[in-house]
């Protein structure tokens, strides 16, 4: 019988990819984003490639609006065995414009700096990263009690490991959604839920693709940082997050594989910068 995945933020660059891989490898594929139109634009994809997916335009921080969406996934292609928690990102209001203190920023008005960093934008990021993995895992957990082979992946960041300048807020957040993969892990393993995460390394999105490349496509100085801190040199493609992906959802090959954060990162993460 094919296995069900949800994954949440499937209309994203990442996520796309995932939903399209984990159809390929038999799964029935719910696809859930708050852009409604981005979600059915890859499930569209997959059904012409011949696999079977729906999309379902979701609010992963209304806990009314997954259980609703929920239901609707069972009466159209059963019970989760496979979520995945790609929904995140970051924001501009809580984005600081220096790397370091800076003298005056302490009582500057404007630019963004630490100290008026607005405080919705940081409650917008952290709600995001951390309620949009709580909720949807509290809704769909449930389908997994007592049956085999389930699991849930979270998606983690670079920034759990070492925190990037100028977004105080996102790598916060995404080292609490690591924190909270370990803690998950621990409270499903007596009922064979397995719980990990994936850590990406710098990908290019459409969320930061502003930040790495200018309007003309040229790298911008933060894109040259970036690629000089990670030892291969240049960004991962999202092909190359898919075998970590089909290792940790396949039960057989990562039965006793939980509570693990694995970075894609091209060495980013061993990189002492000497």
């Amino acid at each position: 019988m094919s296995k069900v995945c949800v994954i949440t933020g499937a209309g994203g660059v990442l996520c796309s990819a995932f939903a399209k891989e984990m159809a390929k490898n038999g799964c029935k594929v719910a696809l859930l984003d708050l852009n409604g139109d981005a979600a059915e634009a890859v499930a569209v994809e997959i059904r012409n490639a011949g696999g079977e997916a729906k999309a379902y335009k979701t609010n992963v921080l209304e806990k009314d609006n997954l259980i609703a969406v929920h239901e609707q996934i069972v009466a159209d292609l059963g019970k989760c065995d496979i979520l995945i928690n790609g929904a995140g990102g970051n924001s501009p209001k809580c984005t600081t414009a220096h790397e370091t203190y800076q003298d005056g920023d302490d009582v500057a008005t404007d630019i963004s700096t630490f100290f008026n960093l607005d405080k919705s934008g940081f409650n917008f990021v952290f709600d995001l990263n951390i309620l949009g993995t709580l909720l949807p895992t509290q809704v769909f957990a449930a389908d997994m009690i007592g049956r085999e082979g389930c699991c849930i992946i979270n998606v983690s960041s670079m920034n759990a490991f070492r925190p990037l300048t100028k977004i105080p807020a996102y790598s916060a957040a995404k080292s609490a959604v690591s924190n909270f993969t370990q803690w998950l892990a621990v409270h499903f393993a007596e009922t064979g839920i397995r719980v990990n995460a994936i850590a990406p390394g710098f990908f290019v999105t459409n969320q930061n693709r502003a930040l790495l490349f200018t309007e003309d496509g040229q790298p911008t100085p933060r894109t040259n940082k970036i690629l000089a801190a990670t030892p291969m040199k240049r960004f991962g493609e999202p092909e190359e997050l898919l075998g970590t992906l089909r290792w940790l959802t396949d039960d057989k090959a990562s039965g006793f594989v939980t509570g693990v954060v694995v970075p894609v990162d091209g060495g980013f993460s061993a990189y002492s910068g000497v």
